[in-house]
This record gives structure tokens, C-alpha cells and sequence, in this order.
């Protein structure tokens, strides 16, 4: 066959694909996304897109995710989310993220019950915090404790932190316990190694170890957490755990102030005007900027 005639031959298939894919974009149908193992539906795309919590273990790993969703994003999210609630927890947990953001307090928690019971231990979290502070919920500290066992034990990094500021049912905190929990949860999880990683920068739980801080900080860095980007520009400036050097601080710092953590925009204001100048009584008159 010349070359030609094959393209008279592909051509036509590969635009009847095209249009069969956007249409099955359009309705809601199932379709398999690249780099991802099993099929999705639309509604969970886009409901990932803009309500996906960038702390929840089930999060997809090419989705950032939000810390707070937009309010401009409330109604989208809770449309695309709701119709995609049905076949996933996280889609549920994420429905309650939206009714949450819109202050619809009752809704959420229903939401976050329902993903609960199906396993998502972001949702558990959540009820927990509500179980722990009476908000929406009469206050019982033992139902938030439980929640919040139910998330660690299942390697939920803000369970653990939950679980160890909560208290143990015998002591008023286990900061050890934590510390191993988030030891398994860190072998993949770039939360629970942004939270590990300030264990062993402040001791907590176990051995100072800022070497050991500084390697958690970067694996969770490389997986762009704005936090942990932030202690590696810390570090970095300083020299903790490793070598100083004041450009890879500032490139640091760039990344996680992109991702709007307004540490970082501080500390590239405190690199910018590294000095102050103060009256003789040590009051504050301007800084010195280059």
C-alpha cells in the first residue's frame, strides 16, 4: 500500500475516534485517561480538577489538588461531584469538601459519613475534627478519637498528627506512636513525609535529625508540596542537614510562593530586604532592600 492511500485510509478513522471520544466526554461515559490504571467518568475528572484535597491519600497522583476550593468553583464542584458520588468515595469526600465551602454544614457531614463508610480515611479525618470541636455535631471526644485511629491505622498522615495532639486513650499524647505511624505512611505519601520531616526537625517523638528532616522534606518537595518546599528553602538558606546555599533557598522559596504559601512570599520579601533599620529605640523605620 503507498503512502498515499493509507492516509486516504487512517485519516477518516482517526477523526470518527475523536469525535466518538468528545462524545462520550459529553455524556458522562466512562473513559480511560492516561497514566491511569482504571477507567474514570468525566464527572470524576473534572470534580477531581477542582475539589480534589492535595492531603487526601486517594488523590490521583497527576492532580494537585486544593487546599480550600474556590468559591467561584462551589457550584461546579458540587454539580460534577455529586454525579460522580455515586461510584467513588473520594468523589463523595470531595462532594463534602464543596458543601463544606459553601457552609452547608449538615450536607457535609452527611457527604463525609457516606465516604467514611466507604473507606476514605480523608472523610474520616474530617468527621473526626467536627466530632472533636462541636461543629455540626454535638462535641464527643471519643468518636473523634476513634475517626481518627481508623485514619492513622490506615496511613492517613492528618489522622496520625489528629490521633497524637488528640491523645492516646491512656496518656495525653503519643508522639512516638505518631512518629511510627507516619515512618509507614511516608514511604509514599508526600504529607506524611512533610509531617515526619518536622518530627525529626524538632524532635518530636524521637532523635533530633535534621539530616533526616532535610531527605523527608525533599522527597515531599519533588512532589511539589508547597509546605515542604518552604522547609527546603529554610534548610537550604540555612544549612540545616545539609549544604548552604542561598540561590537553591530562593528557587525554593519561588516554587512554593507559585503554589501560595505565604511563608515562602515572606522569606523572598526577607532575601530581597535582608536588613532593617531601627531608631535608637530599636523601633522599626525601613528595610534596607537590593
Amino acid at each position: 500500500m503507498n503512502l498515499a492511500l493509507a492516509r486516504r485510509i487512517v485519516a477518516p478513522m482517526i477523526k470518527c475516534l475523536s469525535i466518538f471520544a468528545l462524545a462520550a466526554i459529553a455524556s458522562g461515559a466512562t473513559i480511560l485517561l492516561a497514566g491511569h490504571a482504571h477507567a474514570q467518568s468525566a464527572d470524576l475528572v473534572l470534580c477531581d480538577r477542582i475539589a480534589a484535597d492535595s492531603s487526601d491519600p486517594d488523590k490521583p497522583p497527576d492532580i494537585r489538588g486544593v487546599a480550600e476550593i474556590a468559591p467561584a468553583d462551589i457550584a461546579t464542584a458540587t454539580k460534577f461531584c455529586k454525579k460522580a458520588a455515586g461510584g467513588s468515595r473520594r468523589a463523595m469526600y470531595e462532594l463534602g469538601r464543596a458543601y463544606a465551602a459553601n457552609n452547608q454544614t449538615a450536607d457535609a457531614i452527611a457527604a463525609w459519613r457516606k465516604a467514611a463508610d466507604k473507606g476514605s480515611t480523608s472523610a474520616m479525618v474530617e468527621l473526626g475534627v467536627r466530632y472533636g470541636t462541636g461543629d455540626g455535631v454535638a462535641r464527643d471526644e471519643e468518636a473523634a478519637r476513634k475517626l481518627f485511629e481508623r485514619a492513622a491505622q490506615a496511613g492517613n498522615p492528618r489522622g496520625v498528627t489528629n490521633l497524637a495532639a488528640l491523645g492516646g486513650a491512656s496518656a495525653p499524647s503519643d508522639p512516638v506512636r505518631a512518629r511510627e505511624l507516619l515512618e509507614k505512611a511516608a514511604e509514599t505519601n508526600a504529607e506524611a513525609q512533610y509531617q515526619l520531616g518536622l518530627m525529626l526537625a524538632e524532635g518530636t517523638g524521637g532523635p533530633q535529625d535534621d539530616a533526616g528532616a532535610r531527605a523527608l522534606f525533599e522527597k515531599a518537595a519533588a512532589q511539589n508540596h508547597p509546605a515542604a518546599l518552604m522547609q527546603m528553602g529554610v534548610f537550604t538558606q540555612e544549612g540545616r542537614g545539609g549544604p548552604k546555599d542561598k540561590e537553591a533557598a530562593k528557587t525554593y522559596y519561588e516554587r512554593a510562593a507559585a503554589l501560595g504559601n505565604e511563608d515562602a512570599k515572606a522569606a523572598l520579601e526577607r532575601l530581597r530586604c535582608p536588613y532593617v533599620i531601627k531608631d535608637k529605640r530599636g523601633n522599626r523605620v525601613t528595610d534596607l532592600c537590593f
